[in-house]
């Protein structure tokens, strides 16, 4: 299982976060090719990947997507890249590569920031086939 997600796109998320969760579930309806993965921050993966890069490993306020050996990208970087691998009526959203990162992930920050207002905390619960789309390790 381990070494099947070394060839996907995995997707960082605040397991805690109901937007988040709302966002994972939303791609995970979406990838009909197979190509992502998703760990919560707070897995020991997760904890892993922000350590062995130096990045924050408390606070879980940013997604972050990484294709191993490659490239890791956070904020709305990391939610553009999504949506264009996605692919489809998705690609269109590269067009908003045309805005400077600083006002994207601001506009990705005041979410973040509220994100526990805007949420509704229900947990979400994949189903079998989803379930083999996380790391837990």
């Amino acid at each position: 299982m381990l070494e099947s997600w070394k060839d996907k796109y995995i997707v960082f998320f605040d397991g805690e976060c109901g937007v988040c969760n709302f966002w994972v579930q939303w791609v995970l309806e979406r990838d009909h090719h197979n190509r992502f993965m998703f760990a919560s921050l707070q897995s020991d993966f997760g904890q892993k990947f922000l350590s062995e890069r130096g990045l924050e490993t408390k606070v879980f306020n940013t997604l972050y997507l990484w294709k191993p050996d490659q490239y890791y990208l956070i904020k709305s970087r990391a939610v553009l890249q999504i949506a264009n691998i996605l692919g489809g009526v998705y690609k269109l959203s590269a067009a908003a590569k045309i805005v400077p990162r600083f006002l994207s992930d601001m506009a990705y920050d005041l979410v973040s920031r509220n994100r526990m207002k805007i949420a509704n905390q229900k947990c979400y619960l994949p189903d079998r086939e989803q379930k083999k789309k996380f790391i837990e390790v």
